[in-house]
């Protein structure tokens, strides 16, 4: 489905050995769908040279964090490592935000009290360099919340929102946008759709998180790999949602990524 209007896909993992075979490829699928920006976070200390050369290659906005599904490979030393890389060079692009970081209450066996070690140094640099975060809020929105009212960081993302509406306000109070995607397009998803349909527009950005959460469409079986170029797709579905015109949820979501991430 392509369109005129230029998409954000806020979330995608471009670095993810999943594309390394055919990113080329990718990327040109997504720019022909009218998707060309991409927010690419990194989740691991080893994945972050990946990520700048991704960006490099293609011009994406990268992001840098340590994410909590990994917390038994990462290293006490790992959060100096990402503080170097926060700060930045001349010759690559500044990471546009901490992440993706945060807390994971789903996947047996990660052992939550590092999560939120890892999770509190984190929001403390992001604190420190005034930039925004990507937070992971898998079952464990009240917990984040908790860790943003104490650190107070400049705002950011909450992706793959899917808690109450009461969350989502206190995610909107802290600066917050709420990223919604491939869920949202399953019938079954009530409460995502419900969320997504009365929600404010700004309080909103689109995502893919690709390889992952695929859309209906690609839900299989076998399920199909997710990539930037399903957005538009996931835009319209927001859009009929909501009874408004493609344009200008594709305007105001774009508008809300480059607002709480001070893009250019």
């Amino acid at each position: 489905m392509p369109c005129n209007d230029t998409l954000i896909d806020s979330h995608c993992h471009l670095d993810a050995p999943e594309f390394a075979a055919d990113l080329a490829a990718v990327i040109a699928r997504s720019r022909e769908a009218g998707v060309r920006h991409w927010v690419v976070p990194a989740v691991t200390a080893a994945s972050f040279a990946t990520t700048q050369a991704m960006a490099l290659r293609f011009g994406a906005w990268p992001a840098y964090g340590l994410h909590p599904l990994y917390i038994q490979q990462h290293r006490d030393d790992d959060l100096a490592l990402l503080a170097h890389w926060l700060a930045g060079r001349d010759d690559a692009p500044l990471p546009v935000a901490v992440g993706e970081i945060g807390l994971d209450g789903y996947v047996p066996g990660l052992d939550m009290a590092r999560q939120l070690q890892f999770f509190e140094a984190q929001l403390k640099l992001a604190r420190d360099l005034d930039l925004p975060v990507i937070v992971h809020i898998r079952r464990s929105q009240d917990l984040v919340l908790k860790a943003l009212r104490k650190w107070r960081v400049k705002g950011g993302i909450a992706h793959a929102f899917n808690g109450s509406r009461q969350q989502a306000d206190e995610f909107l109070k802290l600066g917050f946008v709420l990223g919604f995607g491939g869920a949202m397009t399953y019938s079954g998803s009530q409460r995502i759709r419900k969320l997504a349909s009365e929600l404010p527009l700004d309080a909103i950005v689109l995502e893919t998180d690709a390889p992952d959460i695929p859309p209906a469409w690609l839900a299989g079986p076998p399920p199909t790999r997710n990539e930037p170029a399903e957005l538009p797709r996931i835009a319209a579905e927001l859009a009929q949602l909501r009874q408004l015109a493609l344009p200008e949820v594709i305007r105001v979501t774009s508008a809300n990524v480059r607002r709480v991430l001070a893009l250019p």
